[in-house]
Parts: C-alpha cells; structure tokens; sequence
C-alpha cells in the first residue's frame, strides 16, 4: 500500500511522535469498521493503521523519509502489529460504554468492586469580624449533612428485614459484556444497573430514610479559629461531612473563611497599619498619644520633629502567626501632620517670634505672608 503516511495522518513531517500518536488514535476512531460502516472505511482504517506503524517507529519513519514507501515496504503488513499501549487505548475508548454492535453478546457476572464508600466531603462558608480573624475563638456552625439511618443501621431495608442479593449481577455489583468482532473478543466491565454496584437489592424499604440508609440532618457545631487565620484560609473538620455507605467512614467538613474589612486597620501579612493625625506643634514639640490596636487603647511616643508620612512601630501588636500563636507581627503606625487653616492673633504672633529666633524669612513671600494669609482666613 503505497501513499504519503503523513498525508494519510494529516500531521506534518516535522510532527513529534506524540502528534502521530493522537492523530492515529482521532483517525482510528472514526474510520473503526464497527463504527463506520461506510464503504471504503475499511481500507481506509488500514491505510491510518499502516502509516501509524511506518511513522510510530524513528528506524522506518527514517527509512521512509529517505527511501518512500520503497524504504519501507518489508517492514510489516498493514494491520493490528504491534501498536503497543495506544491501540489498547482505542479500543478501550471505543468499548466504554459499547450496548450492541455486532457478533455475539454474552453479559455475565463480575466480582463485586463496591465495599464500604467514604462520605462526601462538604464545603462550608463562614465571614469572620476583624479581630475574630486575629485572635481567634470558637464559632458555632449550623451545617446539613446525611448521617447514617437509625432506623435500618443504613441498609436501607425497613425492620425485620434485609436487602436481597442482586438477580442481574449475582452480588457481584458487575456485570461483563463479552463482544465478539471481526478484530477479536473484547470484554466491557460496567456497574450493574440494577443494583447501582451495590450487589443488593432492597424489596421493603426503610419508612424512615425510603431505602437510601441516610436522612438528611440538621446540625449544630463548635469549631475553634485558631488564631491568625485570612482570607482563604481553609479548615478542615474532620468526620463532620456525609456519612459514609455500606459502612463507610463520614467525609469531612471543609470551612473556608472570608475576613470582613475593618474602617482603622489595614492587614499585610503579620502586620497591621494604620494612620494618626497630629498637630504641627505635636510634631515639632513631640508628645505621648493614645492609640487604638487591636488589643484597645495603647500610648505612642510621638518624637520631637517627627516628620509627616513617619511611620511608628509598635512591636508586637500585630497578628499571631497561624500555628504559632505567641509569635506576632507588629502595628505599623503612619504619622499625618495636620496644618492649621486658620491662626489667632496671638498666635500669629508667637510665630513670628519663632521665624525671627530661627531667623527664617519672613517676607511677604516667606512665613509672614504665609501667616497672614492664614489670619486673614
């Protein structure tokens, strides 16, 4: 069969080996003789399976590229040779699922997969203050979940009586689909469908739970925020998600927070800023301040000429470190000057004595003007 096993790809001659590969599998699929029953799908489908094997192999792709199908044509017969991984894959992608088809079907039991089924987790969202965030504490949740039913114990049989074994899978909660085709036999696993993969079957069921084994609860809960948390953090509670089936263990309960904003303090990492106002006299002359922190009301030491935009530190009022609670960061203090827009006389008058001891200029253009401009006011 001769022709350009690139063209017969549609892929280049510089694509990869992995871009041989997935346009043979594209192609493979589509031109399947159980799947197309076109005429020429068949010649077609050995021709995609000729050019694979040619161009899957770097020694005959290399013979090909050199020599043409002349190089090329004692290494193997178009056909099912050696495809290795990838032509397993087609046919277990074309299986999946597979319900009829020709040759003969024969459905058979298969071996119990299910067993006891872990619980779904859950997701819970939960808004913290500020300063819960920071500190941390205990919160009470109110969550749904399913728990196990007490009614049936989970069987989901009512009282007295027990799930059957599945007639359609034996128990084994499987059945198998043997089908037989021009290319070989080829065996579909899938869950059985009347028992869900369970292996039973429940002919009186639960008045409590109507055969499911759970019932939906309402719940309440105390969990503890540990100190430090932000945005995003996720907890994790354990056993407090679905309870599990056939005896399974529950899920978990999965707590993301979200922080509110607080109108003082500015989180960044471990660190809290925020901003204080004061006087110009404050600033030159220096004072003691009441500040607000997280941990309430705390006195600031406002140095002698402090300068607008300062920042002032005050160790370790900042937030617990998450998971090492007496580690803190620190509360970052940003110092404001505010400048009067209006002076007294007397006022204007001290200043002036200030100007001619500091020997500033004092001119109309200078502190004179500056303060007469303000008096005026």
């Amino acid at each position: 069969m001769a022709g350009d096993y690139y063209e017969i790809l549609g892929v280049s001659r510089s694509a990869d080996k992995e871009e041989i590969k997935r346009a043979y599998r594209r192609l493979a699929r589509k031109y399947h003789p159980d799947v197309n029953k076109e005429s020429g799908a068949e010649d077609r489908f050995k021709e995609i399976n000729r050019a694979y094997e040619v161009l899957s192999e770097p020694e005959t792709r290399a013979r090909f590229d050199r020599f043409g199908e002349a190089g090329v044509s004692g290494a193997g017969a178009p056909g099912f040779q050696d495809f290795g991984d990838s032509f397993a894959d087609i046919f277990e992608s074309f299986f999946q699922g597979f319900q009829g088809g020709p040759g003969g079907q024969q459905q058979q039991q298969g071996r119990r997969r299910s067993g006891p089924v872990r619980g779904d987790d859950l997701r819970l969202d939960l808004r913290l203050e500020f300063r819960e965030a920071v500190f941390g504490g205990e919160k009470e949740l109110r969550i749904k979940h399913l728990e196990t039913c007490e009614t049936c114990s989970g069987t989901g049989a009512k009282p007295g009586t027990r799930p059957q074994t599945c007639s359609t899978c034996g128990g084994g909660g499987q059945v198998r689909r043997a089908t037989r085709t021009p290319f070989g036999s080829f065996t579909q696993v899938s869950v059985c469908p009347t028992c869900n993969g369970t292996g039973q079957v429940i002919e009186d069921k639960c008045d409590t739970c109507g055969g499911r084994g759970q019932k939906e609860v309402m719940k309440k809960l105390k969990i503890t925020i540990p100190a430090g948390v932000d945005n995003g953090t996720r907890l994790r509670v354990s056993n407090e998600g679905d309870a599990g089936k056939l005896g399974g263990p529950p899920g978990d309960l999965y707590v993301f927070l979200a922080v509110s904003e607080d109108p003082v303090f500015k989180r960044e990492g471990t660190n809290i800023n925020s901003e204080v106002t004061i006087s110009y006299l404050q600033a030159i002359l220096g004072c003691r301040l009441e500040v607000e922190t997280v941990d309430g009301p705390t006195e600031l030491l406002i140095p002698t000429g402090t300068q607008a935009n300062t920042v002032l530190t005050l160790e370790k009022k900042g937030v617990p470190r998450l998971g090492n609670p007496v580690s803190r960061g620190d509360h970052l203090i940003v110092v404001s000057i505010e400048i009067p827009t209006k002076v007294t006389t007397e006022e204007r008058e001290l200043l002036m004595q200030l100007a001619k001891l500091k020997g500033d200029r004092t001119g109309k253009g200078g502190l004179e003007g500056f303060l007469g401009n303000l008096f005026q006011k």
